[in-house]
């Protein structure tokens, strides 16, 4: 684990390699698992804020399931996720694009300037996971057979899970931290 600031990182996320392949996973980390995406104190009420934009990419089945059960409940664990379709289908917010790839009803709304809230920062970070503790978040990458794709095209293009998540991390913890993150993962490289 490596130390910056108020966080402790997964060396595999500056060592391992990750690049999303949309057209051969179709977005299965939103389909696939037992409980929807995990949101932070303030998540829920952003995408309140911005519902009815958001409401226009989604699905009947995802509107009929947030109208009963709201924008976010407790998992099994006790922790706030979106609320996923009956018979622990995909994640409520979902929708599929022609070539039927899960695409997130958040993300498009944000995309078409329509809302403010861009996701859920547990999808934005994905393959991250961040797990909260009292004075510090430590940061684990998260290995998934649905991602084997992704790990082959991040080896094929050179690209390593923090590279391919800059502007999340960014998001989450500013550039200056991002910074420090880099010079850590050239630390690491090994001497030629």
């Amino acid at each position: 684990m490596i130390s910056i600031d108020q966080t402790l990182v997964d060396e595999a996320l500056l060592q391992e390699a990750f690049v999303c392949d949309l057209s051969v996973c179709k977005g299965a980390c939103c389909v696939a698992g037992d409980s929807g995406a995990p949101l932070e104190a303030n998540e829920a009420t952003l995408i309140l804020d911005n519902l009815d934009a958001i409401s226009e990419f989604m699905t009947v089945e995802g509107k009929e399931v947030v109208s009963a059960q709201g924008v976010c409940l407790k998992d099994d664990d006790g922790d706030w996720v979106t609320p996923l379709l009956p018979e622990k289908g995909p994640c409520a917010f979902v929708f599929f694009d022609a070539k039927g790839i899960a695409k997130c009803s958040m993300e498009e709304a944000y995309q078409a300037g329509k809302s403010s809230f861009q996701k859920p920062i547990s999808c934005h970070l994905y393959p991250i996971r961040v797990q909260k503790k009292a004075a510090f978040d430590i940061l684990r990458y998260d290995r998934w057979d649905v991602c084997k794709p992704a790990t082959a095209c991040g080896a094929k293009l050179g690209v390593k899970v923090f590279e391919f998540l800059k502007a999340p991390l960014e998001r989450k913890y500013g550039a200056a931290w991002y910074r420090q993150l880099k010079v850590a993962a050239e630390l690491l490289q090994p001497k030629k």
